[in-house]
């Protein structure tokens, strides 16, 4: 069965155009909002898009303001929320273009932390999320400079550029993984003081309201994770309250689980447990 895909844009606020992308077939039932991380794009993505999409989900991923092909300024956000508004004004598009179909939200790292913080504040209709490797608690060797220098010098100099510090070896043991990172124009982008200020302050807050999230949560990390440590999402996981949510580690897999050598088991464990979790719902 052939994947379909298009490409377009939508307007959000600030009069600015996001980049939006979707996968699916004629069989798709059900549907899948990707949330990439920091510094990335939607794009990086086709192939679990893929993946999803022959497993029958219509798979819709949005690239963040400043990020990838969306308009806006380069990797800075004044306001951690302002990519809540996104997602949230995503979703209602993605709605009205599916009504009635069950929806699944997916964030990895900032995406993850994106995801969870729209859960425990705004606690959208969906019926479950998967957080893959969610920055809840950034590696001190990450963003050294962005992250710890943001919070003393982000009102000051908030839209001052420096390095993310994110190492390509740190995201997947797959060479090929590495050089295609290292290659692509659209990453190698410095980003703001506030942007790394912004994701510090949410992590804590969004640490802080775990229990407040009412869908089934799945988290899976890398136990080798260089880059958002792996007892950022055993706390948090500690905290959630829903049934059903699991969290799954991996040994020696670092911070991209999905583009790791293993990728093939991680997605049929994320899939194994929507469908446990789903198997007498009444719509998923």
């Amino acid at each position: 069965m052939s994947v379909r895909f298009r490409a377009g844009s939508f307007p959000v606020k600030g009069s600015l155009k996001l980049v939006r992308r979707h996968w699916a077939t004629s069989a798709s039932q059900r549907v899948l909002v990707l949330v990439h991380g920091l510094g990335e794009h939607a794009e990086r993505y086709d192939s679990v898009a893929r993946w999803w999409a022959e497993r029958g989900f219509s798979v819709h991923a949005l690239d963040l303001r400043g990020h990838g092909d969306s308009e806006g300024p380069r990797k800075h956000t004044p306001s951690f929320d302002i990519y809540l508004d996104d997602l949230e004004c995503f979703l209602a598009l993605v709605r009205e273009e599916e009504p009635g179909a069950p929806v699944v939200l997916l964030g990895h790292s900032m995406g993850g932390l994106i995801v969870a913080a729209l859960l425990a504040w705004r606690q959208p209709e969906v019926e479950a999320a998967v957080l893959s490797g969610p920055a809840f608690l950034p590696s001190p060797a990450v963003g050294r400079v962005a992250f710890t220098l943001g919070r003393l010098l982000s009102r000051v100099l908030p839209r001052l550029r420096v390095p993310s510090g994110i190492d390509p070896a740190g995201l997947s043991r797959d060479p090929a993984v590495q050089q295609a990172y290292m290659a692509d124009p659209r990453i190698n982008e410095p980003i703001s003081l506030r942007l790394g200020a912004e994701v510090v302050r949410a992590a804590s807050a969004v640490r802080a309201s775990a229990r407040s999230i009412n869908v089934p949560v799945l988290i899976v990390h890398g136990e080798a994770d260089p880059l958002c440590r792996v007892e950022g999402s055993r706390a948090f996981h500690a905290q959630l309250e829903p049934e059903g949510c699991e969290i799954r580690t991996y040994p020696g897999l670092r911070h991209e689980v999905l583009n790791e050598p293993e990728r093939e088991q991680v997605l049929e464990d994320i899939h194994g447990w929507l469908e446990k979790r789903f198997a007498t719902g009444p719509r998923l």
